[in-house]
């Protein structure tokens, strides 16, 4: 089991203030580990695939519903042809399917009257109605993220990654009397506990590549800034000595990995030098980019980088939260995101809301380029090696419905594990608590039910 560590708890480039793990260099694992990993996977080790890579689960949330009609799939089954909206990813239909039918029945008004959106940001991960208040006695469910990450947390750095592109908000009242913790955070420790995410890149990133606590990964990026240097440059001493010791095809992994690193240092630096824009209401941090696009796709590929170094396994992703009234003048549609979801079927509201809908499946489709051009040890991307979902809390925004939702089921957990390159009609009404808990059966953590579960979705 020493040999199966070493394999999954990756090597580091160490330096002052800096500690960059490695990827998986198949010149530093000795092939008796590769065999060591598959036996573990065999006897049913938790967070591995079956060839004994470790095995990733990622969630990202998109707001505010879709135009329903520009995104439902035509057809079912192998056969289905895509709609305008899926357009962005159909070059990788082998990878995923979509999935009609799904619900969050916890999400719709019941009792609780308004409050719509932060009960699809809350219900999404945890399957939970939210308490309504605007106090400090919240109150939900442990997210699917979480049971796994109490199970195979152990097994990385960090148990998970929590990353979002809004500002934190842990109290305040946010949506018909529900407080701002449920619409702002979607994975949740406890029933009382919101697991809160980062959205400053600049923090994200010395996270992964500092080292040390907190204040020691603080110091060495004020003594870099001071010194105008990469955190790259701490770590260069290791990395040739390292490199001496590596075959043909992982020092060119290493070139490439270390390459991609300093990218996103320098995206930051510029989102930095030039500032964020201006934000009513509240000011943006530091090291938040221009481009809401440009900031997406950073948090991305440091998702990416997390998981190709085995960093962790698990992590969510809120684009928006649920509610955002963001503009994307960039795309054309100044107006208001939640403004115009309310769409009252007007035909320039629906076309907007289209065009919002494709930006974000472009960014999609983004991540999982990003994903299938990186590779684990056996050969596979990790796109192969992983299980995504991408969706929102809403259908049809106007309605509010909480059934039907735009759900998109991507990754070959590792294997054939899933009836990829299909659109999947459920044909009723299905808690999505059902894929989440056969996830985590496929993750090997075993939960005899979770959310509001009605069984196993073994149609995927």
């Amino acid at each position: 089991m020493n040999n199966l560590n070493h394999l999954h708890r990756r090597q580091f480039l160490r330096g002052i203030g800096a500690g960059i793990a490695l990827p998986a260099l198949h010149s530093l694992i000795p092939s008796r580990v590769f065999a060591e990993a598959a036996k573990a996977a065999e006897a049913g080790k938790a967070g591995l695939t079956a060839s004994g890579m470790p095995l990733r689960m990622a969630f990202l949330y998109h707001p505010n519903g879709v135009n329903v009609d520009k995104w439902a799939p035509k057809g079912s089954g192998k056969e289905y042809q895509f709609n305008e909206t899926q357009q962005p990813y159909a070059k990788f239909k082998n990878d995923f399917q979509i999935i009609s039918g799904m619900e969050h029945q916890n999400g719709t008004a019941g009792k609780d009257g308004g409050g719509d959106h932060a009960r699809a940001n809350a219900t999404f991960l945890t399957g939970m109605r939210p308490f309504k208040t605007a106090g400090a006695d919240i109150k939900l469910g442990v997210s699917v993220d979480q049971v796994a990450a109490r199970v195979i947390g152990d097994q990385t750095r960090f148990a998970s990654l929590e990353l979002s592109c809004d500002g934190v908000r842990k109290s305040g009242v946010c949506d018909s009397g529900y407080s701002c913790a449920y619409q702002f955070n979607l994975s949740w420790r406890s029933d009382t506990t919101p697991m809160t995410p980062e959205s400053n890149p600049r923090l994200v990133f010395e996270r992964l590549f500092g080292s040390g606590s907190k204040e020691e990964r603080v110091r060495g990026y004020q003594m870099r800034q001071a010194q105008q240097r990469s955190i790259l440059d701490f770590v260069m001493e290791d990395a040739r000595a390292l490199e001496k010791t590596l075959g043909n095809n992982d020092r060119m992994k290493l070139d490439e990995y270390l390459t991609g690193v300093r990218e996103i240092e320098e995206r930051i630096e510029k989102a930095e030098r030039f500032g964020p824009p201006a934000d009513p209401g509240r000011p943006a941090p530091d090291g938040v980019p221009e481009s809401y696009e440009e900031h997406i796709r950073l948090m991305m590929d440091m998702m990416v980088l997390a998981f190709e170094t085995d960093t962790t396994r698990i992590s969510t992703f809120l684009l928006a939260h649920d509610g955002s009234n963001r503009s994307f003048k960039e795309i054309g549609v100044p107006d208001g995101h939640h403004s115009i979801s309310h769409h009252q079927k007007k035909a320039e509201n629906l076309d907007k809301l289209a065009k919002i809908d494709l930006f974000y499946s472009r960014q999609f489709a983004y991540f999982l380029e990003k994903l299938t051009e990186k590779k684990d040890a056996d050969g596979k991307s990790l796109l192969h090696n992983s299980m995504i979902v991408w969706g929102g809390g809403l259908a049809d925004p106007d309605r509010h419905s909480h059934t039907n939702l735009p759900i998109v089921f991507a990754g070959h957990g590792g294997g054939g594990r899933f009836q990829h390159g299909r659109h999947l009609e459920l044909g009723s009404n299905t808690p999505m608590s059902n894929l989440y808990l056969t996830m985590l059966d496929s993750m090997g953590v075993k939960e005899q039910t979770f959310g509001d579960a009605t069984g196993r979705l073994s149609q995927v």
